[in-house]
């Protein structure tokens, strides 16, 4: 089976390519990596929630929104190479904006990985970073990043 046919199983859809914030594309190839840029959780376009994780935005809310950013780096892989050359996900790196005192960014970033496992499977499996910070661009919760190994 195809990875875009399991999305399709799933009723799982990519979204459009946010179009970068600066000056940087949204995913690079290096041999058989790519490396996504930072995706933060737009959502047709606008961002889906601001504040921090444990004052603003609850942990199960910041874990939805790790799925969405997920998606968004599933998307500029596809766009870049195609979602079906993915042959694993390498490595995820996470950062949450957290209030004082907020640890649980590991739980978080569950959502991207729950769904790169829910995706691809035992490929979907992957080495990751959670790192909590004080702001993100736009005032978001979290952001992703992805390196996933191409075929």
């Amino acid at each position: 089976m195809s990875w875009r046919a399991r999305l399709a199983e799933l009723g799982i859809d990519l979204p459009p390519v946010a179009a970068p914030a600066g000056s940087y594309v949204p995913a690079v190839r290096a041999g058989a990596l790519v490396f996504t840029a930072g995706q933060i959780p737009l959502v047709d376009g606008a961002v889906a929630a601001t504040g921090k994780v444990g004052a603003e935005v609850s942990p199960e809310e910041a874990q939805r929104l790790a799925r969405v950013c997920a998606l968004n780096a599933l998307a500029a892989v596809d766009a870049l190479v195609g979602i079906d050359s993915v042959v694993r996900v390498v490595k995820v790196v996470g950062f949450v904006a957290s209030a004082g005192g907020f640890t649980g960014q590991p739980a978080v970033l569950n959502g991207a990985s729950d769904l790169l496992a829910e995706v691809f499977g035992e490929v979907g499996r992957h080495a990751r970073s959670a790192v909590g910070v004080a702001e993100l661009p736009l005032g978001v919760p979290v952001e992703v990043e992805l390196v996933v190994e191409v075929g």
